[in-house]
């Protein structure tokens, strides 16, 4: 499955990967794959399976390094219709783990009273071996498929700023956790995701990778009633 989500993104392959359901134990996956549990917790460097991660089933060249952050301030000013200063916002630097299964450092942006909250939220997520599609600065050849936080930008089809221009919003794996309004999906290539009780890399549940974000003080949008949202994350509930 990982090889053809990957070749549909256009991103080389990444290593054979089990993502973690509801139930698996280190000795069903084994089980399952004809693996030891031994091998699989040392390839992993995980001793119980968080619901969503994404378990190597190949050795890694090298263990997974450690989580990391850095914040850098924003000084450059945003155009005078938008409704936050830059000097208010922070670009908050993590380390996430790529659905190649490789460590990978990205930025998104968000008000500076969020940061904490932002770095605890994205450390919990990498602790959980949870994938990430991609993060600025990579370059992709599909912008949707990126996580971001602060974008000047309205609620689509409205003239409401987005909680998103106010640097208290992210989306995480837009491609594999779109927004669902009636017959509208954004982004509109999702289709693939929308039975939400699979569980494939990048995929967001409720009773999984959610909760590392949520803890920290952010609702999420698939609990959302009126429309879901599974790739959004806010402080406001909006």
């Amino acid at each position: 499955m990982i090889r053809l989500l990957a070749a549909l993104l256009l991103l080389p392959p990444g290593p054979p990967v089990h993502v973690v359901r509801p139930g698996d134990t280190l000795s069903s996956v084994a089980a399952r794959y004809g693996h030891r549990v031994a091998d699989l917790r040392k390839w992993n460097g995980l001793r119980t399976l968080p619901v969503d991660g994404m378990l190597r089933l190949t050795p890694p060249a090298a263990p997974l390094p450690g989580w990391r952050t850095r914040v850098e301030r924003l000084t450059a000013p945003e155009p005078a219709r938008c409704p936050l200063r830059a000097t208010e916002l922070r670009r908050i630097w993590v380390r996430y783990l790529g659905f190649d299964g490789r460590a990978h450092d990205g930025h998104l942006t968000m008000h500076r009273t969020l940061v904490r909250p932002t770095q605890r939220a994205f450390a919990g997520l990498y602790r959980r071996r949870f994938p990430i599609m991609a993060m600025p600065p990579a370059v992709v050849p599909d912008p949707t498929v990126l996580t971001l936080g602060y974008e000047c930008r309205y609620v689509a089809g409205t003239k409401t700023w987005s909680q998103h221009a106010y640097g208290r919003a992210f989306d995480i794996n837009p491609r594999q956790n779109p927004m669902i309004r009636g017959d509208y999906l954004d982004p509109p290539n999702s289709a693939a995701w929308l039975a939400r009780d699979a569980h494939r890399p990048g995929m967001l549940h409720a009773n999984g990778a959610v909760t590392a974000v949520t803890r920290e003080g952010f609702t999420w949008g698939g609990h959302w009633t009126t429309l879901k949202d599974y790739m959004h994350f806010s402080t406001t509930g909006r």
